[in-house]
């Protein structure tokens, strides 16, 4: 059997070289979104494949790159700019996956799952601007 108190350590030493970003849920799904947005656009037409599939791509790497960014920022008011920034890449990512449903270029359950995953991230994305929003209020003016 292990002894407790080194397991306790491995998870504390986990938790601690781990970024914390990576812990917010709304990282984690934005992430799942642009590494299945990324796989699903690769079976684009050719034709596509510097147009619509590269703007999903890069637009969904932008809502997990600047959640990463906003939450490694020192102010509130900095966090929020790049959750801000984040949010409207999501918009981007929902528009250009619609578009390829009606392209033809996602199958209805693909984009299904899709559009479930990218709701799911906005509704957390959403949720953590609200608590950053709520956290800068109870600051004092200059901390902001």
């Amino acid at each position: 059997m292990c002894d407790f108190g080194v397991v306790l350590l491995v998870l504390c030493l986990n938790l601690y070289s781990m970024a914390p970003y990576k812990t917010l849920k709304a990282w984690q799904h934005a992430e799942r979104l642009a590494i299945e947005c990324a796989r699903v656009s690769k079976a684009f037409p050719d034709y596509e494949q510097e147009r619509l599939a590269d703007q999903l791509r890069r637009a969904a790497y932008s809502v997990v790159l600047n959640i990463a960014e906003g939450s490694s920022r020192r102010g509130s008011r900095e966090y929020r700019k790049f959750l801000d920034m984040a949010h409207g890449s999501l918009a981007e990512v929902e528009t250009a996956l619609g578009l390829a449903r009606r392209l033809e270029y996602i199958d209805p359950a693909e984009f299904g799952r899709l559009e479930a995953l990218a709701t799911e991230t906005g509704k957390t994305l959403f949720g953590l601007l609200r608590k950053i929003t709520a956290s800068a209020a109870r600051l004092p003016p200059t901390s902001r």
